[in-house]
């Protein structure tokens, strides 16, 4: 984090992102199942500590919803009328907070590097600039403001892309706006009043502020980065998916440095805040996301979803689903498992094929191999639950749960009606549907006598 205690970071969501041809906000497209905003936050946290403030408009409520966390510290830009605007909008509270130089980002950056970040507010603070902004070079600048120099190559201006002149500025500006501006808040608090929307948008823009400032001959400095694709914003669904999967390949590499084995890397997909230990074996295709933690052992076989999961050292095989859900050492899941939230696996158990398991324990060394539902239960430990058992855990209203203790034997086809209990070692014949408790050591039958007709 950076040491400077008086800067602080406004960013720039209110947008609806038309291009995106989605309904909520922009800023709450997902990368890798995270939204972007999660993203600029993260890196924004690492560089200026608590100091943050989201400016939002567009659907704002579903913003607040995704980051409870920040409550009181969003900004309502009520009309959406220009990034200049917004950062009027917020400006009250940098003032307020007594800071001295403010970051202003845009939330549609997630892959905004921290590094670059730092070296803009250290190049800033030591030459005592009154702005500063990233730029990066691109060969096809597109819809990107363009930078503007003069002879001696001081930033003169930022000019947006719908109101760039070649015929005034030449057609070899390939220096663009990245769309990050360092302000002294000093300086910046005159400008801001200063703009205009005399433009084809008849919007406000910050970078306005760029020609205010040199027009009063204030210091601008700008940072190139080159080509780094890393600070190009998202404004297309295609734009979303290049940095998804710039992003995608850059996690993969990391495990793959650290000792994790992903074969077929280029169909595996890991979410950022997801955690894996040295030993862990995973094969593509697999999808592994949000707080998922995997531990040393556990072999991932191909086409799998993970989800806020904990794996130990167990085998999960091809084609299983598995979400908020934890499985311990010595497990086997699948193959076309499906563990629903609320699940925990214990030590040496078994979830077989075509079985589908939600908030329930299955105890340690307890088997369900096959084509089977459990549901708001409790397993014991060396239970047997034939193929085609399913708890029926909802009467249509509420939901009632099913206890069978250690050592019992659900034979198959058998249907336990919930509220049931079945005690230590109690056996059910197949076929039953059991509607009241099974005392430990009995046998539980419920199903009409079987009658022989001869055929005519």
């Amino acid at each position: 984090m950076f040491s400077h205690k008086n800067i602080g970071a406004l960013i720039l969501s209110a947008g609806k992102g038309t291009r995106m041809n989605a309904e909520g906000p922009k800023v709450l497209q997902t990368i890798l199942k995270e939204p972007m905003l999660a993203y600029v936050l993260k890196t924004l946290e690492n560089v200026v500590g608590e100091n943050i403030w989201p400016i939002i408009g567009h659907q704002a409520y579903k913003v607040e919803d995704g980051f409870p966390r920040y409550k009181g510290r969003f900004i309502l830009q009520k009309e959406q009328l220009g990034t200049g605007h917004a950062v009027q909008v917020a400006w009250q509270t940098v003032v307020d907070q007594q800071l001295d130089w403010v970051l202003v980002v845009n939330g549609d950056t997630p892959l905004i590097p921290e590094e670059k970040l730092e070296e803009l507010i250290r190049l800033c603070i030591s030459k005592d600039a009154d702005i500063g902004i990233l730029t990066i070079t691109l060969d096809d600048p597109g819809s990107y403001g363009r930078v503007i120099r003069d002879e001696k190559g001081h930033v003169q201006a930022i000019i947006e892309a719908k109101d760039f002149d070649d015929s005034k500025f030449g057609q070899e500006v390939k220096e663009v706006n990245a769309g990050v501006y360092l302000l002294k808040v000093e300086s910046a608090h005159d400008l801001l009043a200063k703009l205009d929307n005399e433009n084809r948008q008849n919007e406000y823009y910050i970078t306005q502020l760029i020609g205010l400032a040199s027009a009063r001959k204030n210091k601008i400095l700008a940072l190139n980065c080159g080509e780094n694709t890393e600070l190009l914003g998202v404004n297309t669904p295609k734009e979303l998916v290049l940095q998804e999967e710039a992003l995608r390949k850059k996690i993969v590499n990391k495990w793959l440095d650290k000792g994790v084995i992903i074969r077929s890397p280029d169909f595996v997909r890991i979410g950022p805040k997801v955690q894996l230990e040295p030993g862990v074996e995973i094969t593509g295709p697999a999808e592994i996301y949000g707080s998922s933690k995997i531990s040393r052992g556990a072999v991932i076989e191909s086409h799998c979803y993970v989800e806020d999961s904990k794996i130990c050292a167990a085998h999960v095989f091809s084609f299983s689903h598995i979400v908020e859900t934890e499985v311990d050492d010595d497990v086997n899941i699948g193959p076309y498992a499906r563990l629903r939230p609320g699940t925990r696996i214990k030590k040496g158990a078994r979830v077989g094929n075509f079985v589908e398991v939600k908030k329930s324990v299955i105890g340690q060394g307890s088997k369900v191999n096959h084509l089977s539902y459990i549901g708001d239960s409790e397993v014991g430990e060396k239970v047997n639950v034939g193929a085609g058992t399913i708890t029926c855990n909802y009467d249509g209203q509420n939901k009632h749960k099913t206890i069978i203790e250690d050592g019992a034997f659900i034979g198959s086809n058998t249907a336990l009606v919930a509220p049931v209990k079945v005690g230590a070692r109690a056996l059910i014949g197949a076929g039953s549907t059991i509607t009241r408790d099974v005392p430990e050591n009995n046998l539980g039958i419920a199903r009409a006598r079987q009658k022989n007709l001869k055929r005519r």
